[in-house]
């Protein structure tokens, strides 16, 4: 079966592939149709669905699927969060979430000035490329849990509900 994942940023498409061994799994750089920097769990949800439908609607055939980094806010506290969707060629969609962690303070003031999330970590970390290697996930776990980590959990979210509605009658 042939995976088109909404992205080409290699935490997503090797989170993919690690859990669609054997499968094909393609890369392509689709809108999320939200914001560059979603701030809220529906919006990032939206982007992940978003990404998944196009992949999907690209060829015949082919499972999409949407990943989506964003932030959200409990009560006053902003988190980063994070969501898939996974889209079948029968239109059948599912979606998932994932890990959540409390950004530091100063991240959130960035955040709200309209900066994106990788662009103020590689200045947080005096680092390039972040957001294509551990992430803000793995900079504040200590690298414990990556960024491709953090979607590869989405992402088996995602194929075992999928799995799982092949054995109800």
């Amino acid at each position: 079966m042939k995976i088109i994942i909404g992205s080409k940023n290699p935490t997503k498409v090797n989170a993919v592939s690690e859990v669609f061994k054997g499968e094909e799994v393609i890369g392509l750089s689709v809108s999320s149709d939200v914001s560059a920097q979603p701030f809220s769990d529906e919006e990032t949800r939206q982007g992940a669905i978003n990404r998944a439908i196009y992949c999907a609607e690209s060829e015949t055939n082919v499972i999409g699927i949407g990943l989506e980094g964003g932030v959200m806010y409990v009560e006053d506290n902003l988190y980063l969060c994070n969501w898939g969707a996974m889209v079948m060629p029968d239109g059948q969609i599912w979606t998932a979430s994932g890990a959540r962690i409390l950004l530091p303070k100063e991240i959130e003031t960035q955040l709200i000035t309209g900066m994106e999330l990788g662009e103020i970590m590689d200045d947080y970390t005096k680092k390039t490329g972040i957001s294509k290697k551990e992430g803000a996930i793995g900079v504040f776990t200590n690298n414990l849990v990556t960024r491709q980590d953090m979607f590869m959990q989405v992402v088996i979210l995602l194929k075992g509900q999928w799995e799982n509605s092949r054995h109800i009658d």
